[in-house]
């Protein structure tokens, strides 16, 4: 097994040795074809064996420069020296003793952390998950407990995972939900991120189908994130912050991808200052350890011992990771995704002014996305995905996201030297 040591001394700069995929590579990949699910979604032949910062090591001695942060996930990059310490100490001490049945001091410190850094007026109360779509699960669970209503509102392009209640959100990609209904009932999607969009809601579906006094919650993302990185309109989730209060609906804001510092705050949602009733989290809450949670106001997680329950959610030596991680993100690395994020959006600006195929950049902090299109304007998937074949084969990770946009979410560590390097290979690939 290999073993991940504080300081690998990779090279900050790609590094390619092989041809990809390389020999060891093609007999794992050949390997996990024989065994694993096909429903897993590999986009080109990576096999890593190990990463440190912003860079990767596949099995082959290739190096590259991360940009999708194991689908943002690793924000304070691969194998923190704090966050390895933090987790080594913790499981010297103690791996498991399920915090739904038993107390134990890192879950309660990762949750007044977190707690007293929600944006609520009055602190938090913390229901820890394994997972983005556990969080989701339990949040629905929480609003219709808390409301006694039924309905739910979600978004067109959304995602929210992939477990049967969290799935019955999501509506990204029709793969995501083609053959396993019924889903779960209640659930109405409308358009994101416009005015017309809510517009059409309070106008149309409130009068004629929506009893808006049957609707526990609306669940949105502050950023929408696999639906292409769309940043909504100037005054959108205020207003549905407003909608919120007109009818006792709950404000269920998802920050699975947003969250934990990648826009430049801790949530997304505070670019916008709008207070949510319930926030869901989990990818880059502890640096690549299974945790996620479900923040709410206080006066609301009012669900008695027994009504929701987890055995793995708030792993201690998850939680270690997480308070090192929050803290890791408060010093410095939140400050640095604004920086590094208003960098990358200016070289991509420039890029689309050399190559017009190329949209404009959009996005907040080190969660950016740009389009591809084709000659006649319309968006171009087939060239976004030969775009990230090209980039890999040049040492550049990066992953899809909506009908044809390029995201782009690498760890919060990244530098201008890094964000630059990123920048010329594309360069180069639009240049070829």
């Amino acid at each position: 097994m290999l073993s991940i040591p504080v300081n690998l001394g990779l090279p900050r700069v790609p590094s390619l040795v092989t041809s990809l995929p390389g020999p060891h590579a093609q007999a794992i990949i050949e390997r996990d074809r024989a065994v694993t699910s096909p429903s897993y979604t590999r986009d080109y032949p990576l096999v890593v064996a190990r990463g440190e910062g912003c860079m990767v090591e596949d099995v082959d001695g290739n190096v590259f420069l991360d940009m999708t942060a194991g689908i943002a996930v690793t924000n304070t990059g691969h194998a923190h020296p704090e966050v390895i310490a933090a987790i080594q100490s913790q499981s010297a001490n103690l791996l498991h003793m399920s915090g739904t049945d038993f107390y134990y001091e890192p879950m309660v410190e990762l949750a007044e952390k977190l707690a007293s850094r929600a944006p609520f007026p009055a602190g938090a109360k913390v229901f820890f998950t394994n997972s983005g779509a556990e969080s989701n699960e339990g949040a629905i669970k929480l609003a219709r407990y808390y409301t006694k209503r039924s309905q739910i509102i979600a978004f067109l392009g959304a995602f929210h995972g992939r477990t049967y209640g969290a799935m019955s959100l999501t509506a990204s990609k029709v793969v995501q939900r083609q053959n396993f209904g019924p889903f779960v009932p209640g659930v109405t999607h409308i358009p994101y991120g416009t005015h017309a969009s809510l517009d059409y809601l309070e106008k149309h579906l409130f009068p004629t189908m929506l009893p808006p006094q049957e609707v526990a919650a609306m669940v949105v993302e502050a950023i929408q994130g696999e639906g292409g990185y769309i940043v909504p309109e100037d005054g959108f989730l205020q207003r549905i912050r407003e909608i919120c209060d007109r009818y006792g609906i709950l404000m269920v804001v998802d920050e699975v991808q947003s969250g934990m510092g990648r826009t430049g705050c801790l949530f997304a949602i505070e670019h916008w200052c709008v207070m949510p009733d319930i926030i869901t989290t989990a990818k880059g809450i502890a640096s690549g350890l299974p945790l996620g949670a479900i923040l709410s106001r206080p006066e609301l997680m009012t669900w008695p011992p027994g009504a929701h329950a987890t055995t793995f959610g708030g792993n201690p030596v998850a939680c270690a990771a997480g308070i090192a991680t929050l803290r890791l993100l408060e010093s410095g690395l939140m400050a640095n995704a604004l920086q590094m994020g208003e960098l990358l959006q200016t070289g991509l600006t420039q890029l689309h002014e050399k190559f017009p195929r190329l949209s404009l950049p959009r996005g907040k902090g080190l969660m950016v996305a740009v389009d591809l299109y084709n000659e006649e304007g319309n968006l171009d998937r087939n060239l976004r995905d030969r775009i990230i074949q090209e980039a890999f084969k040049r040492g550049l990770l990066l992953l899809g996201c909506g009908k044809a946009a390029i995201r782009f979410c690498p760890p919060l560590v990244i530098d201008s030297n890094q964000i630059h390097i990123a920048l010329d290979i594309l360069s180069d690939i639009f240049s070829s």
